[in-house]
């Protein structure tokens, strides 16, 4: 087991070559946790910036945080890094907003503060969802069919046609998430869709849906160093999401990457184009009308299920700390296929709705179970787990409490 090496809260400049350049690591939940859990096994000294109130607060490999760090918020990142000691660290952001702020620093600052990422003007147009439509446009890369609407009486005067079964999508999916609570809306006419329409702000995307049931979902996760070399590839298969139709993977599965060929081709070739550098997280549906593998969006950063691709062999986290100070990187070849991961908390609302649509029985909930990883429980680390299931009994309990009352 690696050693883990301490550092002091109060960091000191140390003597050359005694220690190894520290991780600053910012987000909250799954990802954040999945990142200090890799680069902290990997006996590396990790600091987190993140609520006050997140699980990953009870990780054995969470340190207590910076002067200033908790319950930062993005656009107090440049102040919050000028007040710390550091001679030098590596930043890895883990949420689009986050990003933004990193890829935003001073030059002095991102001198000081070392990323693997790949230009601001790179990484604004993945963020941007309308931005990136474009460039899979301008590339030829098989995609959704999307519009741009820029205000309620756009979405009245479209034709029929375009009320199949569409999703409104808003250009930044953080800020629509934190408002409305859904990553967009699934709509199947023109009556809803004008429903929804009257309730959003604008500018506002709507894109085709592609029909099929969430194992027609694939991901490939990766790297890509500062030289330009794809030094990663990791493909999975989504196998149950919750909520259904625009929701998150509950349940995935490694698969090689030969099975999903024909979109990796295009996907490393859009990566080329723009001069990609770093981790990438890359979304596909397979549409079985054509046969083609659409790529959805990229998420320029660490996801959800980090963690699961360093246990099969993929570290992308060791990759962007050894790319940032300038260390060479040896690519990885190879990884463990048909391994499961399932973040148990969603998958169990998963399997509830299959049973309810599909007759999805308990014993073949459990065979999808047996042997799986689990994005968050972890036997070597297991405070995150516990601080996760205490939040969410404490909260069945207030609701429990309440309905009470209310009866």
């Amino acid at each position: 087991m690696a050693k883990t090496i301490a550092f002091p809260k109060t960091p000191k400049k140390p003597a050359p070559g005694t220690e190894p350049v520290p991780v600053i690591a910012i987000g909250s939940g799954l990802t954040l946790n999945g990142v200090i859990r890799t680069l902290g096994r990997a006996g590396l000294p990790v600091y987190c910036v993140c609520p006050g109130d997140d699980f990953v607060l009870h990780s054995k490999w969470y340190q207590p945080p910076l002067s200033g760090g908790c319950d930062l918020k993005p656009n107090g990142l440049e102040k919050f890094l000028r007040g710390l000691g550091f001679e030098q660290a590596v930043l890895i952001p883990c949420s689009d907003d986050w990003v933004r702020a990193t890829i935003t620093l001073p030059s002095d600052l991102a001198q000081r503060f070392l990323t693997s990422m790949a230009t601001t003007e790179v990484v604004q147009c993945m963020l941007d969802k309308w931005r990136f439509n474009d460039l899979l446009v301008r590339a030829g890369i098989p995609h959704p069919e999307t519009i741009l609407l820029q205000s309620y009486e756009d979405v009245q005067n479209l034709p029929d046609s375009y009320f199949g079964d569409r999703i409104f999508k808003p250009e930044s999916s953080l800020e629509f998430a934190m408002k409305h609570g859904v990553k967009g809306y699934l709509v199947h006419g023109r009556a809803e869709a004008l429903a929804i329409a009257a309730t959003i702000d604008y500018p506002i995307m709507l894109q085709e849906y592609i029909p099929g049931p969430p194992t027609e979902s694939y991901f490939v996760d990766g790297f890509v160093d500062r030289h330009g070399r794809v030094c990663a590839r990791f493909a999975r298969q989504r196998i149950r999401m919750y909520p259904p139709f625009l929701g998150n993977s509950s349940l995935t599965v490694s698969i090689s990457a030969q099975q999903v060929r024909d979109g990796l081709v295009g996907l490393e070739r859009l990566l080329a184009h723009v001069n990609y550098r770093g981790i990438f997280s890359a979304e596909f549906k397979h549409d079985c009308r054509d046969g083609l593998f659409k790529l959805l969006e990229i998420n320029a950063r660490p996801w959800w299920y980090i963690e699961f691709a360093a246990r099969c062999g993929v570290d992308v986290c060791g990759m962007a700390y050894a790319d940032a100070l300038g260390h060479s990187i040896e690519p990885v070849e190879h990884y463990q296929t048909g391994r499961s991961c399932t973040f148990l908390p969603y998958d169990i609302h998963a399997c509830r709705a299959l049973n309810r649509d599909n007759g999805f029985r308990v014993w073949q909930w459990i065979e999808s179970w047996a042997g799986a990883d689990d994005a968050l429980f972890s036997r070597d680390d297991i405070g995150p787990g516990v601080a996760f299931m205490r939040h969410t009994g404490q909260i069945a309990l207030r609701r429990a409490s309440h309905w009470s009352k209310a009866a």
